[in-house]
């Protein structure tokens, strides 16, 4: 048997062969394969990436015949950085790496390294998520975007760069649901709006907490007058219990809104 492989057995009975590497006396997997041959390969290659000071980042992606990309990344951090990553991190000055892919790399603060480490990121349909506890969870989340908030309206990238995750590159600029920045004279100014069969102006608010509160009163009210929808509900940590309660009462929503409800309430009566 090749240096580093071992064969093994399926349920089926079939044989395949494992690859392993030991490495600062660390034994690492190097994955699963259908023949002797390719689990050589990898072996031969992650030797060369562990042994070579001349392979780097640039240049791992042409020393991937059978290694996946993801253990090269590792195995590289390992060997310059002397940490071991499940993922595919690479440690940088001041940040680090986490590998997508060949040519999708990810930049993050020291500070989410624990997290990262230990939750692996995935891709479906663009949006970037982890899994956690059984449930799905939005990378963005981290810094209280909320869920389907769109780049560009409801957060940005300050470098413009849509890789930097680093928290001083992410601008939040809508941090509530149904909530939007509005210049006017005299400075910005918050617009609610709630979605039912199209969108409803609640009304313009000179605080972002304010119309924060205001959607979820119109939302409240939308269900009162029969409406089975799953309005998502703002947090709004600025206001105690009491003051909510009192700015809850307090604010006035549109007019036309609220003859839209009745009207809704006629219909189905």
């Amino acid at each position: 048997m090749s240096t580093g492989v071992s064969r093994a057995v399926k349920k089926d009975g079939t044989d395949y062969y494992r690859s392993g590497i030991t490495y600062r006396n660390k034994h690492i997997s190097l994955g699963s394969f259908s023949s002797e041959k390719d689990a050589a390969s990898a072996y031969r290659e992650a030797q060369a990436i562990l042994t070579s000071p001349d392979i780097d980042l640039v240049g791992i992606i042409d020393r991937c015949g059978q290694l996946p990309f993801e253990k090269a990344v590792v195995l590289l951090n390992f060997r310059d950085n002397g940490l071991y990553f499940k993922n595919p991190i690479y440690l940088r000055k001041g940040y680090f790496s986490y590998f997508l892919s060949s040519d999708t790399e990810l930049k993050f603060d020291i500070d989410d390294l624990f997290y990262y480490s230990s939750h692996k990121i995935q891709r479906r349909q663009g949006h970037l998520f982890v899994n956690d506890y059984g449930m799905q969870y939005s990378i963005l989340s981290r810094y209280g975007i909320r869920p389907h908030a769109v780049c560009g309206r409801d957060y940005r990238f300050s470098n413009g760069d849509v890789t930097d995750y680093r928290y001083a590159n992410i601008v939040v600029v809508n941090r509530f649901h149904g909530v939007r920045k509005i210049m006017a004279k005299g400075g910005p100014r918050y617009r609610a709006v709630i979605h039912i069969n199209g969108n409803h102006k609640i009304g313009i608010y000179n605080t972002e907490e304010k119309a924060a509160v205001a959607y979820n009163k119109a939302a409240d009210l939308a269900k009162a007058a029969g409406i089975a929808k799953n309005f998502p509900e703002n947090y709004v940590d600025a206001f105690s219990p009491k003051e909510y309660a009192e700015l809850y009462t307090a604010l006035k929503i549109s007019k036309r809104y609220l003859a839209c409800l009745d009207e809704i309430r006629r219909q189905s009566g």
